[in-house]
């Protein structure tokens, strides 16, 4: 597992259209609160006639936000631009100039073995260019792994592709609207897409393969408004940590704060880990209650959780 909290502190990624022109002001006067991360996307939500428009767009609001940093203090979140095409990586690292420092890294979409060595490399030399570490987010939404005769071969080649830039792998993230769609699938706003067996199924798999070595993102939740939204939406993210993932992409400012104190660590769980963490090893005895004497607490077992647990708590907070 991972063992940095920032691995763990992408929470809430909200996506935003790259060519939206009001972005920067919105970041600059914290619009969106202090607590989140943005994906500035170049890919499904532009139109393929005005990608150049919306790459100047992009650089134009990277530019004010990094400017306004120098100028005035205000809430920088991770921001992560979202291409559709390997040579966007080095283009728009070279266009930004001294503003790259504000970007923390790049989301691949449809990551699959025809692209992965292109998208790889194309990190490698933004990395270099830029002279910082630029983290990458590849998102696992092609169809191609809906095949039962060759998931598990893709799923691990493509691991093995990321092996020489593990540390550059902010995220795995996991499409599950574009997976739900080659079924005709839509989940209502009180359905988990973890009660949707085919797509579940690849998330477990997902899990298996990947979990123990990177940390997996949730899949969007596209309802924000409505009776049931929030309720909801807690209720995925309940689901997504019981199944292994951590954090959650967001497509409305709203969706935010529900992300944020969902992801909380409740203090019993904080106590246990801090317990397991501070075991003394020596001790004749590697098993005992718990401080609310609710559970049992085994330091071979719990170990890992513990620490997990640190990280989200340094990332997310305790919920008393």
């Amino acid at each position: 597992m991972k063992n940095d909290v920032l691995y763990y502190s992408v929470g809430a990624l909200l996506y935003c259209p790259a060519n939206k022109k009001s972005i920067a002001d919105s970041i600059i006067n914290e619009s969106f609160g202090t607590k989140f991360s943005l994906a500035l996307c170049l890919e499904d939500t532009i139109n393929d006639k005005f990608v150049a428009e919306a790459e100047q767009d992009l650089v134009e609001s990277i530019n004010k936000i990094y400017i306004s940093s120098k100028e005035k203090s205000f809430y920088l979140p991770k921001i992560f631009i979202r291409v559709r095409v390997p040579e966007q990586i080095v283009r728009l690292t070279l266009a930004l100039g001294e503003s790259i420092s504000v970007i923390t890294g790049f989301i691949i979409p449809k990551f699959c073995l025809e692209t992965s060595g292109t998208y790889i490399n194309e990190i490698i030399r933004a990395n270099e260019i830029a002279n910082k570490k630029l983290y990458m987010m590849p998102i696992y939404e092609s169809s191609t792994i809906i095949n039962l005769n060759t998931r598990y071969e893709l799923l691990y080649e493509l691991k093995d592709s990321l092996a020489k830039v593990e540390d550059l792998v902010l995220n795995i993230r996991v499409g599950g609207n574009d997976l739900c769609h080659v079924f005709g699938f839509r989940r209502h706003s009180d359905e988990s897409i973890h009660r949707i067996r085919p797509i579940a199924n690849i998330f477990s798999d997902m899990i298996t393969i990947y979990g123990t070595d990177y940390v997996v993102s949730g899949p969007v939740w596209e309802y924000y408004s409505g009776d049931n939204w929030e309720k909801g939406l807690i209720a995925e993210i309940k689901d997504d940590q019981l199944c292994g993932f951590t954090g959650k992409t967001v497509i409305h400012p709203k969706q935010i704060e529900v992300v944020n104190k969902t992801y909380r660590v409740s203090r019993a769980d904080y106590n246990d880990a801090q317990s397991i963490l501070g075991w003394n090893k020596d001790s004749d005895s590697l098993v005992c209650g718990s401080e609310s004497k609710e559970r049992m607490n085994e330091y071979k077992t719990h170990v890992n959780w513990a620490h997990k647990t640190m990280y989200l708590a340094e990332a997310f907070g305790i919920e008393e």
